[in-house]
């Protein structure tokens, strides 16, 4: 059985934060840290103390993660970036309400003495002898350490407190007096192993120091030790801190690894004087079955989509509609098309809802225009199955609007004409001469945007293409009369056009087009294409109606485009082939499809006698399923390759290792030979984070993975991390396959996909219950309790109810397995027996 932990993070907006520039306002932009590993940063907004992100961030963790952190800075093209504020979440507080934290959460100041991160290693003992009792503290060493030097590493010394006694062990340049000028006390000092006399320019430092104090008269006193980095002018800089209470020590005396912990209370929530940011932050957190006790529930899920829709309301899709809303609709619309997408039966399992929708819809015109699971569920397919086809069809004109930066405008109310005369430099033109200009200029990235979308239809997936046939099917069966024959073309194009292209143009950045957010006259450019064409994904059927007349000038263009889409949406579901129940499973991406490419800067672990920087050098990388390849160009055929699944590690590595920012490693090894570095730098954070999860997710299967390396890299005869003088030195950092970033290329995962479904379920149990029952009473208590009672259709026949009732009850004693399965593997992780355990 295996544990999931993925973390859901929607950076909303901000508000009311500080001028940090000269002109009064700031360029705001957030660090998520996931303890002090940056896993994501959102976009620069330009000239905001209100800034709108909307970016979000699905993060897969391992369970023993602790606080997720949101820094706000403000980007300075010159210095250092101003740090904002922070708002730190600890694990505890995601959890404690299953739907996670929604709302706006103060800035609080960024305190150094609060800045801690890493671990330390400590074997304590506590002993008895003539004199009294004695603690034995033995500092082993620490990994992880924040840098607090300006090279980016830190000189750290550790202090041991047990009661009014202290002592410190080797540090850089002598014993430190410490922050708080506490002088070194008098005590024993013993040294397992012989140590260097200094230790300095570590992160990861090796102590290996016995310290034993003497228990002095009084009440029983807690352990503290506390790392400090030891400076030669000004006071020393705080690390981190453990502390053990006395009972701790008696019971159980420390031996392991614990996490470093700031000063109690140096984090204070400012009042709201620095802004604040208004977060969605939800954790899902599961026990994860063996295949094997999932199939009954799969079984009933691939069984419901073969039924008559119509009849349907106690199978587990049925009850999943009627227990979900909002975002929990769109994770398990997710989950749904990948469990039937890895079966073979996405098209079944989109009918079925389709089925289920039209035939509650007395009007046409309110046709999916609900975030029903029918249409979040459509809508998360196009997304896992397109992106390729959307990044294909509107990469080249969003790129152009972008780099081109031309200014459009046709709202007289929002006509800069000043604006318009700083860009020409011919004088101030006339409102009709830019608005002339401005239609000529959207006309234009029109055109190439229509012209790219109908000419698509080749390039358009398969399995899209199924959909919409069978899509347009279903509606024109519902609504078969003549003057309704726009219908079974709006039915596709509200999805395709209004719920993916036009989000698409409207915000690139969302749909990974760009790396970055459109600065305000780009945005503004967007959203009158986006608005175009929504219009014609509308088929022209509000042209002229509502507040944006000035839209008029666009009429004609956009009426010309609507007989060609019409044309396009014919061709697109004139497609041969089917997606029948038992057709053959497929993954997400094909092994052998390019999972992520693009230019990095390459580095071989070998020495050289080159200075850093120029030893990196610029290739062309491609990445599979199967393969690393790499090459001068994109357009070269000569290309080096190393199989994935020689992947042992990738990893991050210190910026003080080659005085370079974003640089991965990835550790190879060919059989029983030496493990091989390559070393990769990325020009951002975010590209860096994206290369790293896309790495880790494609050699996840790989046995033998690493379980630890060097952050550093070796240099001058010992690693610039630890300072170890063998290269073959076991590593000094724990490594983090398990944290990868989720999107649409995740793989499928069955039994994580199963788990989710019957969580949901349980949600609707005592529903289930009634209708299993047939209790009028019972279901006549659920309604007053929660407005909603049972979903059986009024009149229905016997028949139908008998059926709807042997369907509840099937799917109760599969919850009820599931349950029982649950307990008795938490059982067997407690170290107890679990007796009646049941196997499907």
């Amino acid at each position: 059985m295996a544990k999931s932990s993925s973390l859901s993070v929607r950076v909303v907006e901000g508000r009311a934060l500080p001028a940090k520039d000269v002109s009064g306002s700031s360029d705001p932009y957030c660090l998520v840290k996931v303890d002090d590993e940056v896993v994501a940063r959102t976009a620069t907004v330009w000239r905001s103390l209100s800034p709108f992100w909307g970016e979000e961030y699905t993060v897969h963790l391992p369970l023993d993660f602790h606080h997720v952190a949101f820094y706000v800075l403000d980007e300075d093209t010159v210095g250092h970036d101003d740090v904002i504020g922070k708002i730190s979440l600890s694990r505890e507080a995601i959890a404690a309400d299953p739907r996670g934290i929604d709302s706006w959460v103060n800035l609080s100041r960024v305190d150094r003495d609060a800045e801690v991160q890493g671990e330390v290693r400590l074997s304590v003992q506590v002993l008895e002898d003539a004199r009294g009792r004695c603690l034995r503290c033995h500092v082993l060493q620490a990994r992880d350490l924040a840098p607090r030097d300006i090279s980016g590493t830190s000189d750290p010394f550790a202090r041991v407190f047990w009661g009014s006694q202290s002592l410190e062990t080797s540090v850089s340049g002598g014993q430190g007096a410490g922050k708080e000028g506490r002088p070194p006390a008098v005590a024993l000092r013993s040294r397992t192993t012989p140590l260097p006399q200094t230790i300095k320019k570590t992160r990861f430092p090796h102590w290996d120091e016995v310290l034993e104090l003497r228990e002095v008269p009084g009440a029983p006193s807690p352990l503290r030790v506390e790392l400090w980095d030891w400076d030669m002018v000004g006071k020393n800089d705080f690390l981190g801190m453990v502390e053990f209470s006395p009972r701790t020590l008696r019971h159980r005396p420390p031996d392991g690894w614990f996490r470093l912990l700031p000063f109690p209370g140096a984090e204070e929530d400012s009042g709201g004087n620095l802004g604040a940011l208004r977060l969605k932050v939800r954790l899902i957190e599961d026990r994860v079955l063996p295949s094997q006790y999932y199939q009954p529930l799969l079984e009933l899920l691939m069984g419901a989509v073969l039924g008559p829709a119509e009849e349907d309301t106690a199978s587990p899709l049925a009850v999943l509609e009627e227990l979900t809303s909002g975002d929990c609709r769109q994770d398990l619309a997710t989950k749904l098309v990948k469990l039937f997408l890895g079966r073979g039966l996405t098209g079944p399992f989109l009918d079925y809802l389709t089925r289920r929708e039209v035939a509650r819809t007395t009007d046409h015109n309110t046709l999916f225009r609900s975030n029903s699971l029918a249409s979040k569920s459509m809508e998360q397919f196009m997304k896992l199955v397109g992106m390729p086809y959307l990044h294909e069809v509107l990469k080249p004109v969003i790129s152009r609007v972008f780099e081109e930066k031309k200014y459009m405008e046709l709202d007289p109310c929002k006509m800069d004409l000043g604006r318009a005369r700083r860009i020409s430099f011919k004088g101030a033109p006339s409102e009709e001469q830019l608005r002339e200009t401005s239609l000529g200029l959207l006309t234009g990235y029109l055109g190439a945007i229509v012209d790219a979308i109908v000419g698509s239809v080749g390039r358009c997936p398969l399995a899209m293409r199924l959909a919409f046939r069978q899509l347009r099917r279903r509606v024109q069966e519902r609504f078969p009369q003549a003057e309704r024959q726009d219908v079974k073309y709006l039915a596709i194009s509200g999805f395709l056009f209004l719920r993916f292209f036009a989000p698409a143009i409207l915000t690139p950045k969302l749909f990974d087009l760009r790396d970055h957010h459109a600065d305000p006259q780009t945005s503004r450019s967007l959203l009158l294409l986006a608005k175009a064409v929504q219009s014609i994904g509308n088929l022209g059927q509000q042209l002229g109606q509502g507040k944006e007349l000035w839209m008029a000038p666009l009429h004609p263009f956009l009426l010309q485009s609507i007989s060609r889409v019409r044309d396009f949406l014919d061709r697109l579901v004139d497609v041969d082939g089917d997606e029948e129940a038992g057709a053959p499973a497929r993954a997400l991406v094909p092994p052998s499809a390019t999972l992520r490419e693009g230019y990095l800067l390459k580095r071989k672990e070998e020495p050289a006698s080159l200075a850093p920087r120029f030893a990196f050098k610029k290739r062309y990388f491609w990445l599979s399923g199967e393969t690393l390849s790499y090459a001068k160009g994109p357009e070269w055929q000569a290309r080096t390759c190393f199989p994935v699944s020689h992947i042992r590690a990738v990893e991050r590595v210190d910026e003080g290792a080659f005085q370079l920012p974003h640089v991965m490693q990835v550790v190879t090894q060919d059989g029983a030979g030496p493990p091989h570095t390559t070393y990769l730098q990325c020009k951002n954070v975010n590209e860096l984070s994206q290369w790293l999860s896309a790495l880790r997710k494609a050699s996840a299967p790989n046995p033998d993975r690493l379980a630890s390396c060097h952050p550093g890299a070796f240099r001058s005869a010992r690693w610039t991390c630890c300072l170890q003088a063998e290269r073959s030195a076991a590593g000094c950092s724990r490594t983090h396959s398990a944290v990868t970033l989720g999107d649409w290329s995740d793989p499928l995962d069955p039994d994580a996909e199963a788990q989710m479904v019957y969580r949901q379920l349980l949600l609707g149990r005592d529903q289930l219950r009634m209708q299993a029952l047939g209790d009028a009473s019972a279901a006549m208590t659920l309604e007053a309790d929660t407005g909603r009672g049972s979903s059986a259709p009024e009149g229905a026949c016997p028949d139908v109810l008998a059926r709807q009732r042997a369907a509840a009850a099937r799917l109760l004693e599969v919850l009820a397995d599931l349950d029982q399965a649950h307990e008795d593997f938490q059982l067997q992780e407690q170290g107890r027996a679990a007796p009646g355990h049941r196997r499907p």
